[in-house]
């Protein structure tokens, strides 16, 4: 088995031999054994997704359950959104902010019903997190008890798959009796898969309407297998790292040890929207109030090189004069939009539309231009509706 830089052995999904067997280029990612590519290559990839539909195994990534009588107050705690907002079968996306206010991960949060809630943390970090959610159990904030939640990380025993693409409802339908029509976005319901019981989530990370399906992990093969199959006559294709990069970049969907991290708040990183003060204390707030009030010091921009050139994560971001202000958090060609897009962060100041900035490359200085986020955005195909938990 491949060990990670530190000795210790990478991970697998039950889906690796598959993968293997698929030509898969297996990669470390987040202490996982994952793979960046298939034979038909990462532009490939990308452009089933925008045009038709891709599959992606997305095991790595780690599920808790939350549930008991105190479970939502639980993660009003924990979180700085409102749950109370959510209704059964609907999704949030949040953060866990440390005491600073600084993001240690960004996560989504399922209601699937009274006292039950799914939480969806990256892979690298879900050791840490749910280490520091078991921390705040029985902390006595918000009337949380040590009795009244309960936490389960459900890897391995479970795992997830995202089907996403324009095709994507098509091939999904073809394997449930459950009518997927009316699911809205950052909607969830139960449904059968491939004969499998599963959740299933109008959610996803291209910037593509899309599902992610969590069952149980002893099925994975057979399920992943249905998908590619009822997906054939719309060119399905199994989809690996690099395409899930290109496709949140041009997305402009945050990573997180890119985008977000310990040195990062939502304000910052241009994810207030997520923070509700008005529901009370959480942790983290104090330190989030006084940015609010004193103002965020750096912002998150788009930019668009206007010369040959690619920009990649650490590249310094300049003023014209030559004097560096910020670096690049993420960047690369997109196969979309035909050109070289980054993000980074500069100060607030210098975070204006149609500003002029360079980039430093392999020590060319490369011309660019701040340019609105997203970068890419496909207009809705309907209105959002809700639909009930089955």
């Amino acid at each position: 088995m491949t060990e990670n830089p530190g000795g210790e052995p990478l991970r697998r999904t039950p889906l690796f031999d598959t993968h293997v067997s698929l030509g898969g280029r297996m990669v470390p990612f987040g202490g996982w054994e994952m793979p960046v590519q298939y034979p038909a290559g990462v532009l490939a990839e990308h452009h089933a997704v925008r045009n038709a539909v891709g599959l992606f195994d997305i095991g790595h990534m780690g599920q808790v359950d939350v549930t008991g009588t105190d479970a939502l107050e639980y993660l009003q705690w924990v979180t700085p959104g409102d749950v109370s907002r959510l209704e059964d079968g609907q999704a949030q996306y949040s953060f866990l902010c440390a005491e600073d206010g600084g993001v240690m991960d960004d996560i989504i949060i399922y209601r699937i019903g009274d006292g039950h809630f799914l939480v969806i943390v990256n892979a690298s970090n879900t050791d840490v997190d749910f280490g520091w959610m078991r921390s705040h159990l029985g902390s006595g904030v918000r009337g949380v008890g040590g009795d009244g939640v309960s936490l389960t990380l459900l890897r391995p025993e479970r795992t997830l798959l995202a089907l996403q693409g324009p095709r994507a409802l098509e091939t999904l339908q073809r394997c449930t009796d459950t009518d997927l029509s009316g699911l809205g976005y950052y909607r969830v319901m139960r449904a059968h898969v491939a004969g499998v019981e599963a959740l299933v989530a109008r959610t996803g990370y291209t910037g593509e309407r899309g599902y992610e399906i969590a069952f149980d992990a002893r099925h994975a093969v057979a399920v992943w297998n249905t998908l590619l199959e009822a997906g054939h006559g719309y060119e399905v294709v199994p989809c690996g790292l690099g395409a899930r990069d290109t496709l949140r970049l041009e997305a402009s969907m945050p990573l997180y040890g890119h985008e977000l991290d310990r040195s990062v708040n939502p304000f910052e990183a241009g994810l207030d929207r997520v923070i509700r003060f008005e529901k009370g204390p959480f942790v983290g707030a104090e330190a989030l109030k006084a940015v609010q009030s004193s103002g965020r010091t750096r912002a998150l921009i788009g930019l668009e090189l206007t010369v040959p050139g690619i920009a990649r994560m650490g590249h310094p971001i300049l003023l014209p004069s030559g004097e560096v202000i910020g670096a690049v958090t993420s960047g690369g060609p997109s196969p979309t939009l035909r050109k070289s897009i980054a993000m980074g962060f500069v100060p607030v100041g210098q975070a204006v539309e149609g500003a002029d900035l360079l980039v430093e490359v392999r020590g060319r200085r490369l011309e660019a231009r701040v340019v609105p986020l997203p970068f890419y955005k496909r207009a809705p195909a309907k209105p959002r509706t809700k639909a009930p938990m089955a």
